[in-house]
């Protein structure tokens, strides 16, 4: 049988070889390891000792003790007998990187601490946090000099290294990871839209949506622009493949490049990339449910509660072949699912011009023309996602507010509880006379008492 994509497509890949290979070759990698090579055996002891307290030192985030380099030395020795002093410092690696300070980040309560008091990290765990915050890895050396010092927890050294580490190229982990997490772009991968409605989505595709995303939101980062800007940029990321998705003429090859956008085009900020639309719809059809939960709870900060127990869902209550939109208002004639879905559904009606696949519609097949009016909590009636888009933007301090929350959760690695408000409502009063910078949401952060301090467990 047929399958139904019409992309080209690689069905298989074999990797042979290396062929007579001699030794571990010199890469980037080992040079980072082997900081030294001894010229002769009586060095080798002594190098390996240099090499571990080295990698150590970066591996657990701190100064290097004696005591710390027994085991891996003992692995050392272990792996060199009969094997050479290479095998010997990969058996010694073995053990840095089974050891749970390095697969862990624990951060110790002071002794004599009592169960729920509030202290200060020390600057060694606040390197830590700052790092994994901004990079999503270890500290450099910088960094861990500054703690070790005693310098890091001084505002203006912690600013200094904050705005250091957002421009060092590594920061691009934060824009994907954070993306990931706060849009939900992590969903993607499970994203898989009927194939017989929508034949030419594959993982290329796939890809190309969260590469759009990540690097649009790396560039309002990068270039230190108003988080409103995430909202309404005129511009994106495309490659071929993806402005050929989107109808975006005179875009050629594989690279992604910065491509300032007409209002024709129907793309610019968030609310109009594939990979939002697609994680928040079905298979075979589009969701104003999903999508409108997801714009209250990741976009306007106002969440709509869970739903009750045992309601049951909308194709077991209301006839498949009505429009969506009429199916949704049957559904609302129940007075249990009426309260929610009144705020829900209009937010999600003004993004019904794009399909389960991102893509510009103005009909719905048999449906006919499509209804995308909408509305917005605390807003008049609104059309379509440029409507949508005005109307979030009318409020920038609960954007602001929402997006200072996910970051906040981000940072942490937990949720904003009500104690974090008054950290919050300081960020933002802070960072509004700018326009509420990505860079100042972020140093706001930094500088704040949750991030700082923790309570004792």
């Amino acid at each position: 049988r047929r399958h139904p994509r019409i992309t080209p497509a690689i069905q298989q890949v074999s990797i042979t070889g290396p062929y007579s290979a001699k030794g571990g070759g010199d890469t980037p990698s080992r040079r980072r390891i082997f900081v030294c090579r001894p010229a002769e055996p009586s060095q080798e002891d002594a190098c390996a000792r240099q090499i571990l307290s080295t990698l150590m030192r970066r591996a657990f985030r701190r100064p290097i003790a004696e005591a710390d380099l027994e085991r891996p030395l003992a692995f050392y020795r272990e792996g060199k007998t009969g094997a050479g002093f290479d095998a010997g410092i990969e058996r010694a690696v073995s053990a840095v990187l089974f050891n749970p300070e390095f697969l862990l980040r624990v951060e110790t309560d002071p002794a004599g601490m009592k169960t729920g008091m509030p202290y200060r990290v020390s600057d060694l765990e606040l390197a830590s946090r700052l790092s994994f915050f901004l990079w999503s890895s270890i500290p450099d050396d910088e960094l861990l000099d500054a703690a070790i010092r005693g310098e890091l927890r001084r505002p203006e050294v912690l600013e200094k290294q904050a705005r250091r580490m957002l421009a060092d190229p590594r920061s691009f982990n934060f824009a994907s990871n954070f993306a990931g997490q706060w849009l939900r772009l992590r969903n993607l991968e499970s994203v898989d839209p009927n194939t017989r409605l929508y034949p030419d989505f594959d993982d290329n595709l796939r890809q190309a949506f969260r590469q759009e995303t990540e690097l649009f939101v790396d560039s309002v980062l990068r270039e230190d622009r108003s988080v409103l800007d995430l909202i309404r940029a005129d511009y994106t990321f495309l490659n071929e493949r993806l402005a050929k998705h989107y109808g975006i003429p005179g875009i050629y090859g594989s690279r992604f490049r910065r491509v300032t956008v007409t209002p024709d085009s129907k793309r610019g900020g968030l609310l109009r990339h594939g990979s939002i639309l697609s994680v928040t719809s079905f298979a075979t059809r589009t969701s104003p449910v999903i999508r409108g939960v997801w714009v209250l709870s990741n976009i306007f900060g106002a969440p709509p509660p869970p739903p009750l127990p045992h309601v049951p869902a909308l194709d077991g209550v209301v006839p498949a072949n009505l429009p969506i939109r009429e199916r949704l208002a049957a559904h609302r004639k129940d007075p249990v699912c009426a309260s929610c879905h009144r705020t829900i559904d209009p937010v999600g009606f003004a993004l019904e011009n794009f399909d389960p696949v991102g893509r510009w519609r103005d009909h719905d097949g048999d449906n006919g023309a499509i209804d995308a009016e909408g509305g917005l909590p605390g807003a008049s009636t609104l059309k379509g996602v440029a409507g949508l888009e005005e109307a979030l933007l009318q409020r920038p301090d609960l954007f602001a507010g929402t997006v200072t929350e996910k970051l906040l959760t981000f940072a942490l690695g937990r949720g904003v509880e009500y104690y974090d408000a008054p950290a919050v409502r300081r960020i933002l009063r802070e960072s509004q006379p700018g326009g509420y910078r990505f860079s100042s949401l972020i140093l706001g952060i930094v500088k704040s008492a949750p991030f700082q301090m923790r309570r004792a467990s």
